[in-house]
């Protein structure tokens, strides 16, 4: 008994709290954005950083096995990481999907 009182006390108060925006002077009809001050997004925009297009020892493996998920690119498999040892590479499909690998000492499998 007691724990139904009170679960309809905390029900009660989720209504009475959705309730006080009622005839108050906040508009509900525009989603409110954080940082939407118009000299706050303008400060806060930052460029993409893009990277240029490189081939690495495995991007031949990694476009292989980008196929064999049904990904093919007129590009190939681009390195994103630098060489060494454990390398990533990236590769845009022409479905829009983006097929991403790692390959540790030429061994490579999907992200």
């Amino acid at each position: 008994m007691n724990r139904a009182l009170l679960l309809s006390v905390s029900s009660l108060a989720a209504l009475l709290a959705g309730c006080s925006v009622f005839g108050s002077s906040i508009d509900l009809s525009e989603p409110a954005v954080a940082g939407s001050a118009p000299s706050a997004a303008s400060a806060d925009v930052t460029a993409i950083q893009r990277t240029p297009f490189k081939i690495g020892e495995s991007s031949h493996t990694v476009e292989k096995l980008a196929k064999a998920q049904a990904c093919t690119s007129m590009q190939g498999a681009g390195l994103v990481t630098e060489p060494g040892p454990i390398e990533v590479y990236r590769m845009q499909c022409q479905n829009g999907q983006v097929f991403m690998a790692r390959c540790e000492l030429r061994q490579c499998t999907k992200m």
